[in-house]
């Protein structure tokens, strides 16, 4: 499978022209009665060889960490079972497989571009980063605690020195996945670092700010948001979805749609038992809302993040009405009709959505074809 990406890569090296390209993008286009940008491409497999590396790459990171974790916890052993050795432990295999990744990367990224063993050596190296150095630092935070004067039953305090901790982490992670993008330039990167400081940020909160876990489900709305607005910033620098930027935005989009979706289903009390059928015909016209932006913005990581809100909540409705035997099936068939008939008619659909918003119109997706062969 060939990317946008790569038909430009291919302009670039002078293998076709840009006429030809743009010729190749109108003829796929029409065999698909869509624009390119309605496809909402992203790079995730260039073949079935990705599966077998990726398979192999797994087996590999597993092998290593748990390695790792053995050669550290008798190494280092100062106390056994104690949260040194614990510490010595995890962080020796998550820094092993942080290496083994990037190593990896070098070859299986950086030379043979493979998607989907690329995602998996940037997940790997985050997570060796994240798990290696938050590991060195829970184990030692009685050592922390002591040099700087704070009484291990000083709930407060401790608190705050949890909270601090976090942040170093989070910060030393979301560096970690800058050098990892500036080397390897993986699009999911960008959502790995946002993720990152996102829980450094909202863990900040929690720990310095009194009773803020009253205000959690509003913090992790604002944080969902401004992820939003980062992956459209992306976005808008790639209306046509033809380089990488357009799969950084998709990442980024894949990420924000949780942190916006579940947090106001969480407040509506979605799933805190039986909601009513008032409840349930707000979730509905949340969802509508929700088809609204993703039509605007031309991406559907919004829908599917909240279809097992709206899901729950058709099934609440048809319960009400005394349905009960069949109301998952109902529930299953509605929403699937309505899913599929979206999808058939996404494009007329979107139209019309974007013609509603007048002027802001030119800074979304094109709704047709632009080039011409």
């Amino acid at each position: 499978m060939y990317s946008e990406s790569d038909l430009a890569n291919a302009v670039e090296a002078g293998v076709m022209t840009q006429a030809q390209a743009d010729a190749f993008r109108n003829h796929i286009a029409e065999g698909r009665s869509a624009p390119a940008v309605d496809e909402e491409h992203f790079k995730l497999l260039t073949g079935f060889n990705d599966i077998f590396v990726a398979i192999a790459t797994l087996l590999i990171l597993v092998a290593v960490g748990w390695i790792g974790a053995y050669i550290g916890g008798h190494t280092f052993n100062i106390q056994r079972g104690g949260p040194v050795e614990i510490g010595a432990t995890v962080s020796t295999g998550a820094f092993v497989v942080a290496i083994t990744s990037w190593l990896l990367a070098e070859y299986f990224t950086r030379q043979r571009r493979m998607a989907l063993p690329s995602i998996l050596l940037l997940l790997g190296f985050a997570w060796g980063v994240f798990a290696g150095v938050g590991a060195l630092f829970a184990a030692n935070t009685p050592w922390l605690a002591e040099q700087l004067h704070i009484d291990l039953n000083d709930e407060i305090r401790m608190k705050q020195l949890v909270g601090g901790i976090a942040i170093v982490v989070g910060v030393i992670t979301a560096a970690a996945t800058w050098i990892h993008w500036r080397r390897f330039m993986v699009p999911i990167t960008a959502a790995v670092g946002a993720a990152a400081l996102v829980t450094v940020a909202i863990g900040s909160i929690m720990a310095f700010v009194p009773g803020s876990e009253d205000w959690l489900n509003y913090i992790v709305l604002a944080a969902g948001l401004i992820v939003f607005t980062f992956a459209m910033r992306w976005d808008m620098s790639d209306l046509e979805r033809r380089t990488r930027r357009s799969d950084v935005a998709f990442w980024l989009h894949l990420l924000a749609a949780p942190l916006i979706a579940h947090p106001i289903f969480h407040m509506l009390g979605v799933f805190d038992g039986n909601i009513s059928i008032a409840i349930a015909v707000v979730v509905l016209g949340l969802y509508v809302a929700f088809a609204f932006v993703a039509l605007a913005i031309d991406r559907r990581a919004l829908l599917v993040s909240s279809l097992v809100y709206v899901l729950y909540a058709m099934y609440s409705l048809f319960e009400s009405t005394g349905a009960v035997e069949l109301s998952a099936a109902l529930t299953g068939l509605v929403i699937g009709s309505a899913l599929l008939l979206l999808s058939a008619f996404w494009q007329p659909v979107r139209r019309g959505v974007v013609s509603l918003l007048g002027g802001l119109g030119g800074s979304l997706p094109p709704t047709q074809q632009v080039v011409t062969a």
